[in-house]
């Protein structure tokens, strides 16, 4: 009898563990906070060398460091919904339901009417 080579079992639905879904939490916060680091020093610079439409730039980058900030406290404290939350999963047809099976009554059977004149 030839061995057969190991093969793995694959999982399709199963979740991330919660120590990847804390890491990637982490990598994105601390990548967005950098962004905020980048607009205040961009702002920064802005300011000391009175760069031309610095009324278009200074909002822009202002803007940059208030909503950075938040989205990433957003997204950080951000777990994926459980399979039961999802919408898909409310959204979508089950089974369908079967009648349950009858049988006709002899009134309920439809008769056959013989002609006698034929």
């Amino acid at each position: 009898m030839k061995r057969q080579a190991y093969q793995p079992i694959l999982i399709t639905d199963a979740s991330r563990s919660q120590d990847d879904q804390l890491t990637s939490r982490q990598r994105r916060y601390i990548a967005m906070m950098g962004v905020r680091v980048a607009c205040v020093i961009v702002g920064a610079i802005l300011v000391g060398i009175r760069a031309p439409l610095l009324w278009l730039w200074l909002p822009l980058v202002a803007l940059g460091m208030v909503l950075v900030p938040w989205l990433a406290v957003l997204l950080a404290n951000d777990r994926p919904p459980k399979d039961r939350h999802r919408l898909a999963n409310r959204f979508r047809p089950g089974p369908p339901a079967e009648a349950p099976a009858r049988s006709l009554t002899a009134e309920e059977r439809p008769h056959k009417v013989i002609d006698a004149e034929t």
